[in-house]
C-alpha cells in the first residue's frame, strides 16, 4: 500500500496532524533529500530516495509505505507522475503548498490566480497576459531572472513577487519591477505576478 503525502513547503512545523500522525506510524517512509533533511528529527529511518523509479521499484517490493512530497503532492506534484507510470496510490493525505504560505505572508487573496510550474516543466509565458495575477513555480533554469527578463521581452508590466526557501531559516522574500533582474538567492521558490493589465 502506497500513501503519498504533502510534507509542506519545507518546515516541520507546517505538517498536518495527520501526515505527522502517518510519519510517526508508517513501517517506512521515502522522502526526497530536502524533505528527509528537515524531518530528520521526527524519524531517523527515512529512505532517501533521487530519483521516481526508486519509487517505484521500492513499492513492488514494500508495504505499508508512506511517500512524502513536498508541498501538495496534487498541486503540480507527484502523484500525476506515478499515476501515468502505472503506480497504484491507496490514499493522498494533502499538505500546505509553498504557493500558499508565500500568498499568505504577502496577505493576498488567490482565488482569481492563473498557475503555472516552470519547475522541470516547459510552460508558455504568453499565458500570463490574460490573468492580472498569476502564481508559478520556478527551478534552477526557469529562475526569477530568466521569468522577469522573459516577461518584460514580451510586453508585460508590473511587480514580481520572488518567495526563496519558503518556511526555512534563510526564506527571503523580495519584490521587484517586471523587467529588473533579482539575485537567484534559491533554485527553490515561488513568483507571484502583478500584471498592470489595460
Amino acid at each position: 500500500m502506497l500513501t503519498v503525502a504533502g510534507a509542506g513547503p519545507g518546515n516541520p512545523k507546517y505538517l498536518t496532524v495527520e501526515v505527522l500522525d502517518r510519519i510517526k506510524n508508517a513501517k517506512s517512509v521515502l522522502v526526497f533529500g530536502r524533505i528527509g533533511n528537515s524531518i530528520s528529527s521526527l524519524r531517523k529511518d527515512c529512505i532517501i530516495v533521487n530519483k521516481v523509479d526508486e519509487i517505484i521499484e521500492y513499492t513492488k517490493e514494500n508495504e505499508d509505505v508512506l511517500l512524502l512530497a513536498s508541498g501538495d503532492p496534487n498541486f503540480y506534484g507527484i502523484v500525476d507522475y506515478l499515476k501515468r507510470n502505472g503506480v497504484y496510490i491507496e490514499e493522498v493525505l494533502p499538505g500546505l503548498s509553498s504557493f500558499q504560505y508565500l500568498m499568505a505572508k504577502l496577505k493576498k487573496p488567490w482565488q482569481d490566480a492563473g498557475f503555472l510550474s516552470l519547475h522541470g516543466r516547459g510552460g508558455n509565458l504568453n499565458e500570463i497576459k490574460d490573468n492580472k495575477l498569476t502564481i508559478m513555480l520556478i527551478d534552477k533554469e526557469k529562475n526569477a531572472s530568466y521569468i522577469s527578463r522573459e516577461l518584460f521581452g514580451i510586453g508585460i508590466r508590473g511587480y514580481m513577487y520572488i518567495g526563496y526557501n519558503l518556511s526555512y531559516e534563510d526564506e527571503k522574500i523580495v519584490k521587484i519591477k517586471i523587467g529588473e533582474v533579482p539575485e537567484d538567492y534559491s533554485s527553490l521558490g515561488v513568483v507571484v505576478i502583478e500584471n498592470e493589465m489595460d
